[in-house]
């Protein structure tokens, strides 16, 4: 095999796999909130701002530290974040399963391409891995969980992204150098987490990420596009004329293309 042809895929799970935050993690929060008599309540608007701290606990503290400062004087915060979050997190996973939660455009069909083209997957996430396995089941296949050799998630990281210890932990066990691996991410703090662990990324974005700079990911699209709906190219740093959508085809291009010696 060539030292860059391309070995593996890395997908990011929320906004990127599926619009789960307005919708989903939103909900599930205000959900949680009202059960243990919390008046807080998280709006789209105020929502998108939190995101800009990655991990449900990390933004539980943030919001804590900066809007609800009260609360460390009457608990324990960190047993009490603890347990907002595991309330959220089932609250999340009954929303998934009850009403589903579709895919993003071409998610689904690149992920059943790449795997049965023989391409290694992973997933690596800030979200827990029962909101994970829920979502794969629901948006992708009941049996998906199986075609990742690796699901890295919230558990396994102690450092949320930017921090690349996510994806140094995922490239460590699937032992695949990181010139032969392309991550799909959605946000800036995902292409900075999988780009400090040499990995190149595709960035599809939301309505929460599309103001962000990616100026460091080797493509960046509206969303992976279908073959009756093509994606909008909003950067490259290759031309991908030739292609309406991102399939394996378009991403060995790529990575062939950004590696070929000059």
């Amino acid at each position: 095999m060539h030292d860059t042809e391309l070995e593996g895929l890395i997908f990011d799970v929320d906004g990127t796999l599926a619009d789960t935050e307005r919708s989903g993690h939103r909900v599930a929060y205000n959900a949680a909130f009202r059960e243990l008599g919390l008046d807080w309540n998280w709006d789209p608007e105020f929502y998108g701002i939190l995101l800009a701290v990655h991990g449900g606990k990390e933004r539980l503290h943030h919001y804590v530290d900066h809007y609800a400062p009260e609360i460390g004087g009457v608990r324990n915060v960190d047993a009490f974040i603890d347990d907002i979050h595991a309330l959220k997190t089932e609250k999340f996973v009954d929303i998934v399963r009850r009403q589903g939660m579709p895919a993003r455009p071409g998610i689904k069909r690149l992920i059943k391409e790449a795997y049965s083209t023989g391409l290694r997957l992973a997933i690596a996430t800030t979200t827990s891995r029962a909101n994970v396995e829920a979502l794969l089941a629901t948006a992708i296949d009941p049996d998906a969980s199986a075609w990742f050799e690796e699901i890295a998630a919230g558990e396994d990281a102690v450092h949320k992204k930017p921090s690349s210890e996510i994806y140094d932990f995922v490239r460590q066990r699937m032992g695949i150098p990181a010139q032969r691996l392309i991550a799909l991410e959605d946000s800036r703090n995902g292409m900075l987490s999988a780009s400090g662990s040499g990995v190149r990324t595709v960035i599809t974005v939301n309505e929460y990420t599309a103001h962000e700079d990616f100026s460091e990911a080797i493509l960046v699209v509206d969303q992976l596009g279908e073959p009756d709906r093509a994606m909008r190219v909003l950067s490259s740093r290759i031309p991908v004329n030739d292609y309406s959508f991102v399939d394996v085809a378009c991403l060995r291009f790529l990575l062939g293309r950004i590696c070929a010696p000059v």
